[in-house]
């Protein structure tokens, strides 16, 4: 029986218990009356008494009966208690503090923040009103509807330009010639609903060298209008006109009152729509390919039927006018009021006004650019135009998700719920995400990595992502390290990926945020307001915090004093050449060749480190320097020591820092071949062959996780093991080159080797920007400390810095964009999912040389 269910019994049993009191009162009251002047009555409770005595015990049986009934359900009504990891965290929401009410979050409502569309819009609640935008592109001289930010549509470039985060951003996208513009404006005018009003300005230009004028004479866009809450949509006329009205549609919410979504544009537009009612919204390129589709077989033309169903819930306007044009979207909300001033509104974020809008809020964005990163006389011009890019892509990539996260049982609980996957609660999550294209969702150890940016952009719109993050906490201090919450994040998902492992961890990368806030208030970097807030956040976080540090202490601690494993490698893989270890984040980097609990994950233990420095600054900030204080200390203390360090990781023959397991180098994939049963094809796959006996050992491949005690400052300016470290920085033949460090030396055994017979090398020799961010942030605190290698490493670090840069922005002038990944083999160029605005943003930092203290 649950907790709940046994309150509920009592509140039930309490009323029957005081009835019960009140009556034997009313009895004693009669008593003592009659004892005073009614003889009668005495007599009468004397002859009576066996029989009252009868009635008291059958009464006593059916009350215990009815209690009974009370506290047991009927079979088919009995509640099965809830798997613990589905019990959310027993404290107060961080999302409930004052500061993130009222004004911020109505400024918050609106936002681009569909990231997996090429432009989509929606509120910051659950259920929202949902805008977003499609346009027929040509490829291979056929029509494709482009909607969704997929990578085989081929754009030669998407993403923003520009974005503030909050009411502004410009995104151009290039689709074989045509390079369409959007602009995006919020604002809160006199009159307006909660949350404001919006604009969407979509301009759309060609270049007829690169076009056939026969397909791309005209362009067809699709703005589409949709209630997630199923509300239906009104026409604002069944003839579209703009000539006669800009009204396209018009409806109602609770949360915004009455609203009207409005066109305008000088040039000739031919307007035609559809109406469906549906409860899925992550098929819509379906709906409306199809819809168009029929209907061009039917009449020969390339448009949308001018029909709707019953009472619809999407509406759909296709815009065809020739090139080049422009047309303005405007949206208004609370249209019904008295004085709403709707009209009035509704010019002022169209035509000339919005217009004027855009400049004014694109010079902001500069200067605020420029103000807080001054990257004037630290990059080339060209550099700093990518810089905005990078912080714009990461801004306009935050996305809002609802939904539930589906949890993997254990085996022992599996079979005791007599199912292998459990849904978390229904929760909401304000996020950045990696890639619109391939990542269009929120990742633990990600996020850390981005709000490093953010924090410095908007310390507000930082606390509120963390905030949210936070609440994800279940009842054990656990946090689901992917987040694929709604239909239209799944849709995105191979299934075998979407459960989440209530075992598994994900480095706790938002501590190194948190250090920087609590670092910036030590050093009067923050406004009075700034402080406030971040001392409030962390007052009310503080108790997540602890338990989300305490979840790793007790579930991902080794057997040795200060040794820490990640938990979730694949103890009985015949397939993978090394077991991956994605809880790491590093997923392929090579580990211990045989898991057990032996490990030693040298990254985890620095990971540990720097959460526990940062809980234990964090307690001095809120005046908490009591045990807790203490202990956090002890624990920092402990994985600092150098020498235990040096005893557990070190290699003094390699002068590397290495993990430590159950390994063999003598592994290897071999084809073996199979049987299939009703067949007569044999097959064959790529299975795991061990030629030695694996034993304990220091697992000896150098590269990113061999250099995490460097990154985190923990070797002294003056011991001959930072020389080590520094040689194998800039030596060619394991991680030196002229584009970054490389995740995995050239000198490793697995360097560049796939993992299996379909997974390609991923942290086995390419290049990543978040752990060379970390490698520079070291080199530059080196450079500053005395020592025999204070030169060697500013040295060091001038290279590295001016190589990354480089490639970064070479590549983006080359492609368009920013990318996961950087291939040392083929120059430097770009790999993996595209955009990736996620933590390769860091470039930014990286130009304007802004480290977190170490």
């Amino acid at each position: 029986m649950t907790a709940t269910s046994r309150k509920t019994t009592r509140s039930r049993i309490k009323p029957t218990n005081n009835n019960v009191d009140e009556d034997d009162h009313n009895d004693r009251k009669s008593i003592k009356k009659n004892r005073n002047g009614d003889p009668n009555s005495i007599k009468f409770m004397k002859v009576n008494l066996k029989y009252l005595l009868g009635f008291g015990i059958f009464a006593s049986l059916i009350l215990i009966l009815l209690i009974y009934h009370l506290i047991q359900p009927n079979e088919g009504e009995k509640q099965v208690e809830k798997p613990r990891v589905i019990t959310p965290f027993p404290a107060p929401k961080i999302m409930d503090l004052i500061q993130f009410q009222g004004d911020h979050k109505e400024s918050l409502y609106w936002g681009t923040y569909r990231p997996h569309v090429y432009l989509g819009i929606r509120s910051r609640t659950p259920r929202s009103l949902i805008a977003g935008l499609m346009w027929i592109g040509v490829k291979d001289g056929r029509y494709v509807m482009r909607h969704i930010c997929e990578d085989s549509d081929e754009l030669s470039k998407y993403g923003w330009t520009h974005h503030n985060g909050r009411d502004y951003g410009r995104q151009v996208m290039v689709d074989h010639g045509m390079t369409l513009t959007t602009d995006f404006l919020k604002v809160k005018g006199d009159g307006s609903g909660y949350g404001g009003d919006w604009a969407v300005r979509i301009d759309a230009q060609h270049d007829k060298s690169k076009l056939d004028e026969e397909l791309w004479g005209t362009g067809h866009f699709f703005f589409y209008v949709a209630d997630e809450e199923g509300n239906s949509l009104s026409l604002g006329r069944e003839k579209l006109d703009t000539h006669d009205s800009s009204l396209l549609a018009y409806g109602t919410r609770k949360d915004i009152g009455d609203w009207e979504l409005h066109t305008d544009s000088t040039d000739n537009m031919e307007i035609h729509y559809s109406g469906f009612r549906t409860p899925h919204f992550h098929n819509l390129t379906e709906l409306v390919l199809g819809t168009l589709g029929a209907h061009a077989r039917r009449v020969g033309l390339l448009q949308l039927p001018d029909s709707s169903d019953k009472l619809p819930n999407v509406l759909v306007f296709q815009i065809s006018a020739k090139f080049p044009f422009r047309t303005d979207i405007a949206f208004v909300s609370g249209a019904g009021l008295k004085r709403s001033r709707a009209e009035q509104r509704l010019k002022s974020i169209t035509g000339t006004l919005l217009s004027n809008k855009l400049i004014e809020k694109q010079r902001d964005f500069e200067d605020k650019y420029i103000a807080l990163f001054n990257l004037t006389d630290k990059v080339e011009p060209e550099s700093a135009t990518v810089g905005r890019a990078a912080i714009g892509n990461l801004l306009g990539g935050i996305g809002y998700f609802y939904g539930q996260s589906k949890i993997a049982l254990t085996q022992d609980l599996s079979r005791k719920y007599g199912e292998d996957f459990v849904s978390y609660w229904p929760a909401e999550l304000y996020t950045a995400v990696p890639s619109r294209s391939f990542f269009p969702r929120g990742f633990l150890w990600d996020e850390g990595f981005h709000q490093l940016l953010i924090c410095r952009w908007d310390i507000q719109i930082c606390l509120d992502i963390i905030g949210h993050w936070l609440d994800l906490m279940n009842v054990d201090g656990w946090i689901p390290r992917e987040q694929i919450l709604g239909a239209e994040a799944r849709s995105k998902v191979p299934k075998e990926f979407i459960p989440q492992h209530p075992t598994n961890g994900n480095p706790p990368t938002l501590f190194l945020a948190l250090h920087d806030l609590v670092r910036g208030i030590s050093r009067n970097k923050l406004t009075t307001t700034e402080i406030n807030e971040v001392s409030s956040f962390l007052d009310r976080a503080f108790v997540r915090l602890e338990a989300w540090f305490q979840w790793f202490n007790n579930t991902q601690s080794g057997k040795d004093v200060g040794s820490y494993y990640w938990h979730g490698r694949d103890q009985t893989t015949i397939r993978e050449l090394n077991p991956k270890t994605l809880s790491s984040g590093l997923d392929d980097y090579p580990r211990a060749s045989h898991p057990n609990e032996e490990e030693r994950h040298l990254d985890l233990r620095c990971w540990m480190l720097r959460a526990a420095d940062c809980m234990s600054s964090i307690t001095v900030l809120l005046g908490k320097q009591n045990d807790l204080g203490k202990e956090y200390q002890a624990t920092a203390n402990l994985l600092s020591n150098f020498e235990l360090l040096n005893q557990m990781h070190y290699d003094d023959v390699a002068g590397a820092y290495f993990d430590f397991g159950n390994h063999s180098e003598k592994v290897h994939l071999t084809w073996r071949q199979t049987e299939t049963l009703n067949s007569n094809h044999a097959s064959r796959e790529l299975t795991r062959a061990v030629t030695e006996r694996p034993q304990l050992r220091l697992v000896p491949h150098i590269g990113y996780v061999s250099l995490f005690p460097f990154m985190m400052g923990l070797i002294p300016s003056g011991s001959p093991i930072l020389g080590k470290q520094l040689d194998h920085i800039f030596n060619r033949s394991t991680l030196w080159t002229d584009y970054g460090l490389l995740s995995l030396a050239k000198s490793s055994t697995l360097y560049m080797k796939r993992n299996t017979e379909h997974d390609p090398p991923y942290w086995r020799g390419p290049i990543w920007m978040n752990m060379n961010y970390m490698i520079l942030s070291a080199l530059h605190h080196y450079s500053l400390e005395d020592g025999p290698y204070k030169e060697r490493a500013r040295t060091i670090y001038g290279e590295l810095r001016q190589n990354l840069i480089r490639n970064v922005v070479e590549n983006y002038f080359k492609t368009g964009y920013l990318w996961e990944q950087y291939d040392q083999k083929k120059k430097g160029k770009g790999k993996g999912a595209r955009p990736f605005t996620g933590w390769t943003s860091l470039v930014l930092l990286i130009m304007a040389e802004a480290y977190p203290e170490i």
